[in-house]
C-alpha cells in the first residue's frame, strides 16, 4: 500500500518569507520537550528558572549541532560554495546525533555554570529530547527529506513538485519509522523515570536504545555508504554505544560504593527489674 503525500513543504509565503512545516514542527517539538522536562524536574530538585535558561541554550546548540553534523556528512563541498544554505534549517536537513551532541554540551555548560545536577539534567533532557524528536519527524514526513530505498510495496510516494524527496517514486517511509521509534522511546523512558537508578541511567538507556535503532534503520535509509558497507549514522551509533557502556559501568559502580544510610538500633526499653534496681 502506497501513501501519497502531496503537501507543499512551505506552509505559507508572506512576501519573501517562507514558513516551512519543518520549522513549525521544530518549534512545537522544542515546546513539548520543555514541558515534559518541567514535569519531571520538580521531584529531582531542579530549579525551574535555571531549567528554562538551559532549555534555551540547549535549543541553540542542539539545532546548530544537528545542522553542522548534517552539513559534514552530506556533501560539505556544496555548503562551502553556498554558505547561506548552512543555516537554512527550516528547509530540513538535521542529523539528530549532532543535536544530541549539542544538547549534551549545553547540559555540561549548565552544570558547570549554574551548578545544576549533571546526571539528573541528562535524564530529563532525554525525556524532552524523545518527545521533541517525535514531533519533529512529522516535518520530515512532509518534507520528504528522510526516505528509504525504492519499494514496490508499502511506502510513501511524494507528489508535490516542491518535495525534498524523489518525486512520484515509491520509497520506504523511513521518516515514519523514525517517528514511531522516538515515540516508543519516550513512552518507555517516561514509564521508567521513577524506577531506574542511579541518576543518569535513564539518559544512558536512551543513548543505547536510540543508537541500536539507528544502526538497523539505516539499512533501509537511502544514504551514502562510507565504511565497510555502513553509513555515517551507523558508524556514529557504534561509537556512541562503545562510549556509553563505560559510563553505565561507572554509574553502577558509583552507586554501589556510595555510603548507605545506616539506621542506628533503637535502645531497648528498660525492664521493670532494672527500673526497680
Amino acid at each position: 500500500m502506497l501513501i501519497k503525500i502531496g503537501i507543499d513543504p512551505v506552509l505559507v509565503t508572506i512576501g519573501g518569507l517562507k514558513i516551512h512545516w519543518y520549522g513549525i514542527m521544530i518549534a512545537l517539538g522544542l515546546y513539548a520537550g520543555i514541558q515534559v522536562a518541567l514535569r519531571d524536574s520538580a521531584r529531582r530538585g531542579i530549579n525551574r528558572d535555571q531549567l528554562m535558561n538551559l532549555a534555551l541554550l540547549a535549543a541553540v546548540l542542539g539545532i546548530a549541532g544537528g545542522r553542522l553534523y548534517y552539513v559534514v556528512q552530506n556533501n560539505p563541498a556544496f555548503f562551502l560554495h553556498h554558505p547561506a544554505q548552512i543555516i537554512a534549517v527550516w528547509q530540513g536537513g538535521m542529523a539528530f546525533y549532532g543535536a544530541i551532541f549539542g544538547g549534551a554540551l549545553a547540559i555540561i555548560i549548565a552544570a558547570w555554570r549554574w551548578h545544576m545536577p549533571l546526571w539528573s539534567v541528562l535524564d530529563i533532557g532525554a525525556l524532552g529530547l524523545t518527545i521533541g524528536q517525535a514531533i519533529g519527524r512529522i516535518g520530515n514526513i512532509i518534507n520528504g527529506d528522510i526516505v528509504g530505498y525504492k519499494t514496490n510495496g508499502w511506502g510513501f510516494e511524494y507528489t508535490n513538485p516542491s518535495t525534498f524527496g524523489p518525486l512520484n517514486t515509491p520509497v520506504q517511509p523511513a521518516s515514519l519509522y523514525e517517528l514511531l521509534i522516538s515515540l516508543a522511546l519516550f513512552l518507555l523512558l517516561w514509564n521508567l523515570r521513577k524506577r531506574i537508578h542511579p541518576e543518569g541511567m535513564l539518559a544512558m538507556i536512551y543513548l543505547i536504545l536510540y543508537s541500536i535503532s539507528q544502526f538497523f534503520i539505516f539499512f533501509l535509509r537511502d544514504n551514502i555508504v562510507i565504511l565497510g558497507g555502513l553509513k555515517q549514522a551507523q558508524v556514529t551509533a557504534l561509537v556512541v554505544i562503545a562510549l556509553t557502556l563505560p559510563v553505565i559501568a561507572y554509574l553502577l559502580r558509583r552507586e554501589r560504593l556510595a555510603p548507605q544510610d545506616v539506621k542506628q538500633p533503637t535502645e531497648a526499653p528498660s525492664t521493670a527489674g532494672e527500673v526497680a534496681g
